[in-house]
């Protein structure tokens, strides 16, 4: 039996196609997105602590920003060209922290892991199809680096302050740096644009980008899981705890004997 979605009107609140588009995108992917971000938690959290594990992260991504970097140039003339929010290319910087970590040679001998690389051709099959559709990961990731980014910066700049670390800047972090640091001004203007942008498509478009929208946390998904020595990092760390948490008790034990002798 088919089912039919019946659109209403009561007592003001607006229909389905009133809705913003970009809140459409995130109705869309709420729950892929969920486990994308706990994902993304598991890998890249304890990553503010390992420098190993934060330049996996930043490799697996740069060529994506740096493709789709590309094609906001190749598609300058069209609507794609309104997400180009100026200050939001993040190549460069993808590749100074990335000089930070690994070193200035670094690309000498780099080559795109094989998972990336299948992330690369989805976005080119994409590219020579329908464009447009490139819009569902530049908006999503955008706003998820400049969201996230945030968040991982001001917990770099913690563990600085708990290490007693005396520099103001968070070196290897330029990825999460905006130039005029209007982190909410970026985000309203590419929401805006987005908005704006779908207005003027047509309804199967859109319904396209939205089915879109979820490929995107899908492959993110994937490059992720492929960043090594986190999982073992987390173990290490759990050891470390434990045998001082043993040391602690017997501390504690040696110390009562004493008192009581």
């Amino acid at each position: 039996q088919q089912e039919v979605q019946v659109k209403v009107c009561i007592n003001g609140m607006s229909s389905e196609a009133d809705v913003p588009f970009t809140k459409q995108m995130r109705n869309a992917t709420r729950e892929i997105h969920s486990v994308s971000d706990a994902l993304i938690n598991a890998k890249l959290g304890i990553a503010m602590s390992e420098d190993r594990v934060w330049a996996e992260g930043l490799l697996i991504f740069y060529e994506v920003f740096k493709y789709l970097e590309g094609a906001l140039d190749r598609h300058s003339h069209s609507l794609i060209g309104e997400l180009d929010i100026p200050g939001i290319r993040r190549t460069e910087a993808f590749e100074k922290d990335l000089a930070y970590y690994i070193g200035a040679d670094w690309k000498k001998d780099y080559t795109p892991r094989e998972c990336v690389c299948q992330y690369l051709k989805h976005l080119k099959k994409l590219e020579n199809e329908n464009p447009y559709l490139l819009m569902a990961y530049i908006y999503h990731l955008y706003m998820g680096l400049l969201s996230g980014g945030q968040i991982l910066r001001r917990k770099k700049v913690l563990l600085q302050k708990l290490r007693f670390f005396r520099k103001d800047t968070v070196e290897g972090m330029a990825v999460t740096e905006i130039a005029d640091g209007s982190v909410f001004k970026i985000k309203r203007q590419m929401t805006e644009a987005m908005n704006h942008i779908a207005g003027e498509m047509d309804e199967d478009t859109r319904q396209k980008l939205l089915e879109e929208s979820k490929m995107v946390f899908i492959l993110n998904n994937k490059i992720v899981h492929s960043i090594e020595g986190a999982g073992a990092i987390v173990t290490v760390k759990l050891i470390k705890l434990g045998i001082f948490g043993v040391l602690a008790a017997l501390l504690f034990t040696y110390l009562k004997k004493l008192l009581k002798g």
